[in-house]
């Protein structure tokens, strides 16, 4: 009994990685695919939709589904994807000019545009995964999980932890960067999201239902009223 768990724990471990490693492949190729400016984006949101669906046991044709959300959402993958870029070479510019100076105000600059990269690399972790799992719209998501990555410090310490990891990893092994560089770190953020995410929309419906049934008596008083549908959006909050 011991063996055939070990066994089967095994199995799943392997067959994890090998998923990894294909949605690696996946991820680079169709980024240079996109020229690789156009193409991060739409890698990403693909991989984070797989990535989803993986670890909720609904598992389809890898390359298949990829090739279908790639395209489905090649424009809104660009539309949070390029942003970001954008943001992220304008930190690092600026972050490079002003840590060159020696002079109080150069250093203060330096340390104010890190620690707007740190909540920037923060916010963007929850991005993707963010629109794997809910309906919003493109300001929204930027809105939305900037707002998360605040309300949530432990969690957006972790990811920040893993990208970290990840990124010293792969300047420490290139070799590893083909195969399981940034399919590891994609299983990983988007694994974590998922289940920040749940917890995060369970409590909200449990405040959601205590406020109910403490209005309840009230609600009785005058009459039935309408039952109104949380947004997803609100589930965020």
């Amino acid at each position: 009994m011991a063996s055939g768990g070990f066994g089967f724990r095994a199995y799943t471990l392997f067959d994890t990685l090998v998923w990894i490693a294909c949605l690696n492949v996946l991820w680079i190729a169709f980024t240079v695919l996109g020229g690789v400016v156009l193409g991060i984006g739409p890698s990403t949101a693909a991989a984070h939709v797989l990535v989803r669906d993986k670890v909720r046991g609904n598992a389809a044709p890898l390359m298949r589904r990829f090739v279908k959300e790639y395209f489905k959402n090649f424009g809104k993958g660009n539309a949070l994807g390029l942003p970001l870029l954008a943001v992220g070479v304008a930190l690092t510019l600026n972050w490079g000019y002003f840590s060159a100076g020696w002079d109080f105000g150069s250093q203060i600059a330096s340390a104010g545009i890190l620690m707007a990269a740190l909540f920037a690399a923060g916010a963007a972790c929850y991005l993707f995964p963010m629109f794997a799992r809910y309906e919003l719209s493109i300001p929204q998501y930027f809105l939305m999980s900037s707002r998360f990555a605040m309300r949530h410090l432990a969690g957006t310490v972790i990811l920040l932890f893993i990208t970290a990891a990840a990124l010293f990893v792969c300047r420490s092994v290139p070799g590893l960067i083909p195969f399981f560089g940034i399919g590891a770190w994609l299983y990983a953020t988007g694994w974590l999201c998922d289940r920040f995410f749940t917890a995060n929309d369970e409590a909200m419906s449990a405040a959601d239902g205590d406020a109910a049934a403490a209005s309840a008596p009230s609600a009785a008083a005058v009459g039935p009223v309408s039952t109104m549908t949380r947004s997803k959006e609100a589930s965020l909050a």
